[in-house]
């Protein structure tokens, strides 16, 4: 439940799968207890749920730039609770492995081989460190090269190594890394590396009980000036934390040859960022200073943006930022100054970034809300306009000298705008490409593609010729998702498609492969087969690269149909409706069902009212979400919409507990309707803004006989700047606040309420406090609830361990209240 002001971007499918986003799993097996042994032990569910968290899980791609070759890494078991509860350190909304000086994560590769596109083989690689434990693999321009990160969250091991492509070998450059902040990269010639080091005899890192020398004091200077602040989590609360953070944020910048010769480059800073210009010549530097904040994150912090010389000496200072505690109100605030600044892709070295001209303040009434500049090497002449935007800067995509797409985004009316430039001719009119709302996904030309062919950094993707370009989209239609390639002329912006999905599969473009967009890399899947990928020629049929088998076969045959059905209102709604194997509607007995949602905001009831989803999709069976309990028996209804709409001036949340009951009424309505639900026995969950969404429909209706609540907020007087994509603090909209608030409702909560939640939850609106508050209001009124407090566990839960518990505890609570539940008479919504 992300409480930061929320930029929305279109739903688009992703390029590739980076290591990054391999979830919460990591390298090392778990151990999980053979039963529970008290009432305050870990426990584990039912051997059918077992099952689906042990399933097997697929490698994932990531393409090199040359794009005829992979790499591919081995996705690993979820990780013990002796690993997630590694000593970790909360700085400033930052979380530190204090052994390994890395972010803190839990996710590492446990296997790396090479994939050649052409033929589909395997390329096995020598050498490799034992055990793997890999937390990033990134290509080199020229494709020669993978550098590989290898972690030891336990040991404290922060290593370099180098994969020889040709040679298929790899061995260790450098060891002592520092990647709190950066990761290792490349530079732009593809012969050395940008690392970051460990000082040399920096020492231990300062105590960290020490006795107090003092109170902690913060104070303002009461200016009357409205600003928000939002309730982050893992901040500074002393001079003593402050003091860590500069230990583990200092660091000293090198460059790594590849016969692993070190080159330190200036002295050691508290650098938060350090990219290399695309001529390898100069460096963007952004280090921060104090003094530092008790009520904000680091990315607010003081900071200083200069481009340093590889020798460390600063060739020109861009902005020196001040701390920013708080920003106007509403979600397309920003912070004044330099902002989003970045290395132009195409050019050898030309700096580029946006800065307010409102103040940041959306309430302002001005023409032009940012100006995007540039200014290239050697940076002592005046920045030059690229852009006036009369919304916020959102990206940009560089191609070259005549070519570069500006996008610009406005949360208020959800309105985006997508710009054509010419950067290296700056004075050249702006062409409109794109112009439309966000929310409206049927509309959605897509996103550009952009490849590192040739290139240090990625460059929009043209035709041979150079008269145009491609995107990718998800292809949002009526009946569902239907992913597609298009070929953009840059002339008059019409648009050619080269590819698009078709029934009875749904095949999703990751990466454009030549010049013509006829071949296509793409994953290809079905309700009953798995993700795989294919090489799509125009000319030919799909050829497989790899053949990932079903990971739950004993799931195999569910059936899942995308319903559609409308609320009292006349907006329609969409969900997946899912059936345990064997059950005919309307022959056997209506089933038990899990209802999993999570609500969203939007501007309009047309856009509301969209098809989401394909049905040709996957019938993934994922421990995370609802549908581990087809095998208990249960009918699952996922993702239901549950819109909230406020059109024109209207604030979507002024009518929230209206439009939320009401959705959940036609939805339950439609799977009885079906015959596929027994409307006695119907529960409702969902994690974060779906536990929200959960405490409320049990506050405010007898609908569902149990909810299950994971990692919520209840009482949002504890949010007071804002929550989700409300921008009104409290002291502007207090009804709204308090009317949303299921912790105000507490005695009219009459159904079962299981929450879970985890002790270390790093969410910005999610303290743990919410749950034990609620927990207690309902014990004290005399509900019927249950908590269950997971040990080192952030906003995701990570251990094995505690996935079982979780999957224990919500099977218990079902069988409980729903499955086995009598018939009973229920009122409609409201009460």
């Amino acid at each position: 439940m992300p409480t930061a002001a929320p930029v929305l971007r279109r739903l688009v499918l992703p390029a590739l799968i980076s290591l990054a986003c391999m979830g919460t799993l990591a390298a090392q097996p778990a151990t999980a207890p053979a039963a529970a042994k008290s009432e305050n032990s870990y426990r584990m569910p039912a051997a059918e749920l077992q099952a689906i968290v042990d399933a097997p899980r697929p490698p994932q791609l990531i393409l090199g730039p040359q794009r005829d070759v992979a790499a591919m890494m081995q996705v690993p078991p979820l990780p013990s609770i002796q690993l997630v509860a590694q000593p970790e350190l909360k700085l400033a909304g930052v979380r530190i492995n204090a052994r390994s000086y890395a972010q803190s994560r839990f996710s590492f590769g446990s296997d790396f081989w090479l994939k050649d596109v052409a033929t589909g083989k395997d390329i096995r690689i020598d050498g490799l460190p034992q055990p793997l434990s890999l937390a990033s693999a990134v290509w080199s321009p020229d494709q020669r090269h993978v550098a590989l990160n290898q972690q030891d969250p336990v040991t404290g091991a922060n290593e370099l190594w180098l994969v020889d492509v040709q040679a298929r070998k790899a061995r260790r450059l450098a060891g002592g890394l520092n990647t709190v902040m950066d990761p290792p990269r490349w530079m732009p010639d593809s012969k050395r590396l940008l690392v970051n080091l460990r000082p040399a005899g920096q020492g231990e890192p300062p105590a960290g009980d020490t006795d107090p020398t003092g109170p902690n004091v913060q104070e303002t200077a009461g200016t009357g000036t409205v600003r928000q602040l939002r309730t982050y989590q893992d901040m500074l609360r002393s001079e003593q934390d402050a003091r860590v953070l500069d230990h583990y944020l200092t660091v000293q910048p090198a460059i790594v040859s590849l016969d692993g010769s070190v080159t330190r480059i200036g002295e050691p800073a508290k650098y938060v960022d350090l990219a290399p210009s695309p001529d390898g010549r100069h460096l963007l530097a952004q280090t921060i200073d104090r003094p530092y904040s008790y009520i904000v994150p680091l990315f607010y912090f003081p900071r200083r943006i200069e481009v340093i010389g590889l020798d460390g000496r600063v060739e020109h200072t861009v902005a020196r930022l001040p701390l920013f505690e708080g920003l106007p109100n509403g979600n397309d605030a920003v912070p004044t100054g330099v902002r989003d600044i970045e290395w132009r892709s195409d050019a050898p070295a030309a700096l580029v970034w946006a800065e307010a001209q409102d103040g940041g303040d959306p309430a302002k009434q001005v023409d032009v809300r940012d100006i995007v500049y540039q200014q290239a090497a050697p940076f002592d002449g005046k920045p030059a306009v690229l852009a006036k935007l009369s919304t916020r800067f959102a990206g940009a995509t560089w191609g070259r000298g005549d070519v570069a797409l500006i996008d610009e985004y406005w949360w208020k009316n959800r309105q985006e705008k997508q710009w054509l430039v010419a950067p290296d001719a700056p004075s050249t009119a702006p062409r409109l490409v794109h112009e439309g709302s966000s929310e409206d996904r049927y509309a959605d030309p897509g996103r550009a593609v952009a490849s590192r062919t040739g290139s240090y950094l990625p460059r929009l993707q043209f035709t041979g010729d150079g008269s145009a370009f491609f995107r990718i989209g998800a292809g949002a239609s009526p009946e569902g998702d239907r992913p597609f390639v298009d070929r953009v002329n840059l002339a008059d912006f019409a648009t050619t498609r080269v590819f698009r999905s078709e029934a009875p599969n749904y095949t999703a473009p990751v990466a454009v492969l030549d010049d013509t967009g006829n071949r296509l890399l793409v994953t290809q899947e079905s309700p009953a087969n798995p993700p795989n990928y294919f090489v799509r020629d125009a000319k030919g049929p799909l050829r497989a690269l790899t053949a990932f088998k079903h990971p739950t076969p004993q799931l195999k045959d569910i059936r899942k149909e995308q319903i559609r059905y409308k609320r009292a209102d006349g907006v329609e709604l969409t969900g997946t409706l899912y059936l345990p194997p064997g059950f005919k509607p309307g022959k056997d007995r209506p089933l038990p069902l899990l209802m999993w949602a999570y609500p969203a905001e939007f501007k309009s009831a047309a856009a509301a009212s969209q098809v989401t989803d394909s049905p040709y999709r996957f019938n993934a069976v994922s421990y995370w979400g609802p549908l581990p309990f087809l095998a208990r028996g249960f009918a699952v209804l996922d993702d239901p919409s549950m819109p909230i709409v406020g059109e024109g001036d209207r604030e979507p949340n002024d009518t929230y507990l209206e439009q939320l009951t009401s959705s959940a009424q036609a939805a339950v309505d439609e799977v009885v309707r079906r015959g596929v639900a027994d409307r006695n026995r119907v529960a409702v969950g969902g994690h974060s803004y779906g536990a929200f969404m959960t405490a409320n429909l049990l506050a405010h209706t007898r609908l569902f006989k149990a909810g299950i609540a994971r990692s919520g907020a209840y009482n949002r007087t504890l949010t007071p700047f804002g929550f989700q994509a409300e921008e009104r603090n409290y002291w502007d909209a207090r009804d709204t606040y308090m009317t949303m608030s299921p912790f105000n409702y507490v005695k009219d909560i009459k159904d079962a309420l299981l929450m879970i939640h985890g002790e270390d939850d790093n969410n910005s609106g999610t303290f743990p406090i919410q749950s034990e508050r609620m927990f207690a209001a309902i014990k004290g009124t005399g509900g019927t609830a249950r908590l269950v407090m997971l040990p080192r566990e952030a906003h995701g839960y990570r251990a094995r361990e505690s996935i079982m518990t979780m999957l224990a505890e919500s099977d218990d609570w079902l069988t409980k209240y729903v499955k086995n539940a009598t018939a009973a008479s229920k009122s409609a919504p409201g009460k």
